[in-house]
């Protein structure tokens, strides 16, 4: 992935500090949320190595005793979308439970025995990236069972703006479940922390939660990640297009599924023909992408600068080059956005600076919300 140049303190993430949570696990039978980004970095000879944090508390004689995992599966290989099945780790012949699919919250009978649940998933800050979903209902299951929540935190690499259109309760759904904007700046320390303080678990339910924090955390700069949050993520500038590229999902235009360059081009085989082209083929986390095989001409971002807020002239591009406008918007387009308005304001012809004058309101509510649960500046 590519890199950014060193900050003058190393961010130290919760995973990294075991002397601040070990002493929670001892003794304890563990259950793991986790995939393949709860890793911990070591540094030897100017050479940094990462180890996946299940290994390492298992040669501490941690007794972990199930993993469960989320979209994408343990070690981070299946499609967005893809239903991930039950099965063992076989790297540790641990079992492994899915939160993807037809179960996306640990039953009772998973959790029998269980006496902690230790959670350690890389966010990026995007409503629709649904880790915070899985979160959800990890807490929602914790508080049900009476079992406590020690979360690693981690740092959110779109964490340096609050942006997007806020979520409308009735357009709930696993890619968006609580009232935020699109981008809302926080860790996912600091969004379980919303999640129990604002009431968002069903029932007055209250998870017993412990946040480890990040150490040298400043929400301003940037982080790069040593490991693809999943598979259509492939490096930091994808990271940081998401928010903006996103939209896409709900609609149908290809957003590089199935190229090695996903979330940093669009295009679609109905747009004008252009210089620039390419062909979405099956590769590793896209097994159909939209217009397999077919040439989509479109718009390079693979060289775009960072962004401070979503970008809404690509959508807007793109739904002005598309000949049937009716036939842009996908069936998830709304669940995506978080509400009506987006697609109304499409169609009307709004401009950019119209459309994000409408979110601004939402956003100034919000951050007054999120202020109590913020553990960093």
């Amino acid at each position: 992935m590519e890199g950014h140049p060193p900050i003058s303190k190393k961010m130290i993430s919760g995973a990294e500090q075991i002397h601040a949570y070990l002493g929670l696990l001892n003794n304890k039978r563990i259950a793991v949320v986790a995939n393949q980004t709860a890793v911990i970095s070591k540094s030897t000879g100017g050479q940094t190595t990462y180890r996946h944090l299940i290994d390492s508390l298992l040669s501490l004689q941690v007794h972990i005793k199930r993993v469960f995992s989320p979209e994408h599966g343990f070690r981070g290989t299946a499609d967005a979308s893809e239903l991930i099945a039950d099965g063992k780790d076989l790297a540790t012949g641990l079992p492994i439970s899915s939160l993807y699919g037809k179960r996306r919250k640990p039953s009772p009978a998973q959790l029998e025995g269980i006496d902690l649940l230790l959670f350690d998933i890389q966010d990026v800050g995007v409503r629709f990236y649904t880790y915070i979903s899985t979160l959800h209902y990890v807490m929602e299951a914790c508080a049900e069972q009476g079992i406590r929540l020690v979360l690693l935190d981690r740092p959110n690499p779109n964490g340096h703006y609050t942006d997007g259109p806020t979520l409308l309760p009735v357009h709930q759904s696993f890619v968006g479940m609580h009232p935020v904007p699109l981008v809302y700046g926080m860790t996912i320390g600091e969004y379980a922390q919303m999640i129990n303080g604002e009431g968002w678990l069903p029932n007055k339910l209250v998870c017993d939660l412990t946040v480890i924090p990040l150490k040298n955390y400043n929400r301003e700069k940037t982080y790069h990640l040593p490991v693809r949050p999943s598979p259509n993520l492939p490096n930091d500038r994808a990271i940081n297009l998401y928010p903006s590229l996103g939209f896409f999902e709900g609609t149908h235009i290809n957003a590089g599924r199935g190229t090695e360059q996903q979330f940093q081009r669009y295009g679609a085989p109905f747009f004008p023909k252009s210089d620039f082209s390419y062909i979405p083929r099956v590769n590793p986390g896209a097994s159909s992408p939209k217009h397999l095989g077919n040439t989509c001409y479109g718009v390079d971002l693979s060289k775009s600068p960072r962004q401070h807020r979503i970008n809404l002239t690509w959508l807007l591009d793109a739904y002005k080059k598309t000949p049937d406008k009716q036939a842009f918007f996908g069936p998830t387009f709304t669940a995506h956005a978080g509400n009506k308005k987006l697609e109304q304001q499409l169609k009307k012809g709004l401009s950019a600076a119209e459309i994000r004058a409408s979110w601004q309101a939402d956003i100034q509510v919000f951050k007054k919300i999120r202020r109590p649960y913020l553990l960093y500046r």
